[in-house]
């Protein structure tokens, strides 16, 4: 029986080996984001890992540093962010993603910097903007944390948490009429009283 299981795995590695080399790097690419889409995580980077540094575009450095920061890893994503964003330089959400990692790191500046140029290759996201706050938020600089987040609720008016943290900034440029009403909406979002 082991035998047989071993022929069968012995096959497979083989022939889907080869399978995988035939295939255009379009396929390997459409199966490799399926498997990721699929929380396959490990398959997904396993068939990244027989893909050459050289064929790599950007969306799989792309790739490789979502994986690093689902491993934990970040200072894998880290790099293999930056290895997307050299080849695709207004790739917003590369630049989203190592912001994430940079905030995390309380790397302040530097996430600020990764998330106003997400902004600029993408206006409409209003996480961008929200995300933004926040690192402004962690500064004390509350006057521009306010200013992101409301440009985060022009695009997207109906999430709590938005209108929480515009409170957290109008409380701290000493605005309590604005703080209640964001904290108002922040409650007629959440249905409290």
């Amino acid at each position: 029986m082991k035998k047989i299981a071993v022929l069968i795995l012995t096959i497979y590695y083989v022939f889907g080996s080869y399978a995988f080399s035939e295939q255009s790097f379009e396929d390997k690419k459409k199966e490799i984001i399926a498997l990721y889409n699929s929380n396959n995580l490990e398959e997904a980077y396993n068939m990244i890992s027989k893909i050459t540094e050289d064929e790599r575009d950007y969306e799989i450095w792309y790739l490789l540093g979502n994986l690093a920061q689902d491993f934990n890893n970040d200072t894998n994503a880290s790099f293999y962010l930056q290895k997307s964003i050299l080849l695709k330089p207004d790739f917003d959400k590369a630049h989203y993603n190592l912001a994430n990692i940079y905030f995390k790191e309380k790397k302040y500046n530097s996430a600020i910097n990764e998330y106003k140029l997400a902004i600029k290759y993408k206006k409409d996201f209003a996480y961008y903007y929200y995300n933004l706050g926040c690192a402004y938020l962690e500064q004390k600089n509350y006057k521009d944390a306010k200013n992101a987040f409301e440009k985060a609720i022009k695009l997207k008016s109906n999430e709590p948490n938005f209108y929480y943290n515009l409170a957290i900034a109008f409380k701290n440029l000493g605005k309590d009429v604005e703080m209640n009403e964001a904290i108002d909406n922040y409650k007629k979002l959440k249905n409290e009283k």
